[in-house]
C-alpha cells in the first residue's frame, strides 16, 4: 500500500489509490453514479424558500436543509460512497478518518450500515454533542480516538494508522469519491428546484463539496455562478488560489470548527482553480449573528459551518446577487452543541460592535463607580462585566468592564463621554491579542 497522506488518500488497493488522487476522474457522471449508490441510503433534504433572506437580499433564496440528513450534515454522502466503493479486502483490513465531527459520523454511519469496522480521529476542541452522535451512529463497528487541537493534527495521527494497519484512510474531502458523494447535495437541489439556479452559494473548509458541486454543475448547468464562502480565521482555499497550490495556513481561528482546515487539498484544488468561483471570506463573528437568526427566526439550528453559505448574504454588496435571481445556499450541517452558544452570542454581539471592553482605573475612593455610572453609561447601556484586575496602590483600582449598547450608533457618545470622565480608560481593540483573553 502507498503511505496515506491527508491529500492522497489511501484505498484499498494500488490501482483505486492512482485513482482517488486524479482530480479528472471528478466529472458530472461520477456525481451522477455517487447519486444512484446513495438513492435510499441517504436522506433526500428538504429545498425551502427562506422568506429572512430573500427580504434581506431581495433574491428567491432557497435552503438546502444538509442539517436534516441522516447525520445532521452532508458528509456521509462523500464517506458513504466511499466506503461502498471498496473491495473485500479493504473491508476486512478496515477503515481510519479524521475529522472535526461531521465526517466522523457520516464514516460511522457507513460503517455500521455496511458492516465495516473504523476508527476515526478528532481534535480534542470537537463537541461533546458530536463525539456522542458518532458512538450512537457507528456503535461497535466505530472507535473514537481524540488527540490533537487542530483537524490538522488530527488528520496526521490517522495518516500514521493507516500506515502502520493497512486500514484505508477516508478523507474527508480529498478523495474523488469522496467530492463525488458531496457534490450530489447540488445535483439533488436542482432537481428538487426544477431548473439551474442563477447562483449557489457553498460553504468551504478543505474544498470537497465546493470541488463537487463545481465539477457537476460546471458540465451540466455552466450558467450558473457559484460562490464560495471560507471562515475568515481558516480560507485555507482562497490562499491555494492566490498561491497557485494549497499551502499550509500559519495559524487558523478554530471556531468554525467544520470549516476550520489548514490546507486545501490536493485533489481539491485543480477542481477549484481556473473554474470561476467566487471566493469570500466572512468574519467568525458575522457567522454567530446569522446563527442566532437562523434560530430566533427561522427555527433552524446552525452549526458555524452551516452557517457560512447564508452568513455571507448579511452583505449584499459583498456577493454582488441581483435582485430577483434564484439563489441556493447550503445550509451544510446542523451539530451545534447548545453549551457553545454563550460564545455565539458574544462574538455576534462583538461582530455587530454592540460589546465593548475597557480597562478602568476606578480612584479608590467612596462614590468613585457611582460617578462611572451616572457620567459615563448613557441610558440604555449595560455593564455585563465588572473585575478588578489588580489592586496596586491605595489609590486607583484598574479594573475590566465590558459594555453592552442597545445600538452599534450609541458608542461615539459613549467614547466622548469617557473622554471628559476623570476616570482613566482605556478601549480593548477587538484585534488586540488581549482581547481573546477577555472575551
Amino acid at each position: 500500500m502507498s503511505s496515506p497522506h491527508q491529500d492522497e488518500p489511501e484505498t484499498g488497493t494500488h490501482a483505486v489509490d492512482t485513482a482517488a488522487v486524479d482530480a479528472a476522474a471528478v466529472d458530472a457522471a461520477a456525481v451522477d453514479a455517487a447519486a444512484a449508490r446513495l438513492a435510499g441510503i441517504v436522506a433526500t433534504t428538504p429545498l425551502e424558500r427562506s422568506p429572512r433572506l430573500s427580504e434581506v437580499t431581495g433574491a428567491e433564496i432557497w435552503l438546502k436543509r444538509e442539517d436534516l440528513q441522516t447525520v445532521r450534515s452532508y458528509k456521509v454522502r462523500g464517506a458513504f460512497n466511499l466506503i461502498a466503493q471498496l473491495g473485500d479486502a479493504a473491508r476486512a483490513a478496515g477503515v481510519v478518518a479524521a475529522s472535526a465531527g461531521n465526517h466522523a459520523q457520516g464514516v460511522a454511519y457507513a460503517c455500521s450500515a455496511l458492516g465495516v469496522r473504523g476508527r476515526v480521529y478528532l481534535p480534542r476542541m470537537t463537541p461533546r454533542q458530536k463525539r456522542d452522535r458518532i458512538a450512537a451512529l457507528g456503535g461497535e463497528m466505530i472507535e473514537i480516538v481524540l488527540g490533537g487541537e487542530t483537524y490538522d493534527e488530527a488528520s496526521a495521527a490517522a495518516k500514521a494508522d493507516a500506515q502502520a494497519t493497512g486500514a484505508t484512510l477516508v478523507p474527508a474531502f480529498d478523495d474523488v469519491r469522496t467530492i463525488a458523494g458531496q457534490g450530489t447535495v447540488l445535483r439533488e437541489a436542482v432537481e428538487q428546484l426544477g431548473r439551474a439556479p442563477d447562483v449557489v452559494v457553498v460553504p468551504v473548509g478543505g474544498g470537497g463539496l465546493l470541488a463537487g458541486s463545481l465539477a457537476w454543475v460546471r458540465e451540466r448547468h455552466p450558467g450558473t455562478r457559484v460562490i464560495g464562502v471560507e471562515p475568515a480565521g481558516a480560507a485555507c482555499v482562497a490562499a491555494a488560489v492566490s498561491a497557485g497550490g494549497p499551502v499550509t495556513l500559519d495559524a487558523i481561528d478554530t471556531f468554525v470548527d467544520g470549516a476550520a482546515v489548514r490546507r486545501a487539498g490536493d485533489v481539491t484544488y485543480p477542481l477549484i482553480a481556473g473554474s470561476g468561483v467566487d471566493l469570500v471570506a466572512v468574519p467568525e463573528g458575522q457567522v454567530c449573528s446569522e446563527m442566532l437568526a437562523l434560530y430566533q427566526i427561522d427555527g433552524i439550528i446552525a452549526e458555524p459551518a452551516g452557517a457560512l453559505a447564508t452568513a455571507v448574504l448579511r452583505s449584499p454588496a459583498v456577493t454582488g446577487i441581483p435582485a430577483g435571481a434564484t439563489v441556493v445556499c447550503v445550509l451544510s450541517g446542523g451539530n451545534n452543541d447548545v453549551s457553545r452558544y454563550a460564545e455565539v452570542v458574544e462574538r455576534a454581539l462583538v461582530h455587530e460592535e454592540r460589546k465593548h471592553y475597557f480597562l478602568v482605573e476606578f480612584p479608590q475612593e467612596p462614590g468613585a463607580l457611582r460617578r462611572f455610572l451616572d457620567e459615563v453609561l448613557g441610558p440604555n447601556d449595560d455593564i455585563t462585566l465588572f473585575e478588578y484586575v489588580k489592586r496596586n496602590n491605595r489609590e486607583t483600582g484598574p479594573a475590566l468592564v465590558g459594555i453592552e449598547l442597545s445600538s452599534p450608533d450609541d458608542l461615539p457618545a459613549l467614547l466622548k463621554r469617557m473622554e471628559a470622565a476623570p476616570h482613566r480608560i482605556e478601549q480593548i481593540d477587538p484585534s488586540s491579542p488581549l482581547f481573546r483573553f477577555v472575551t
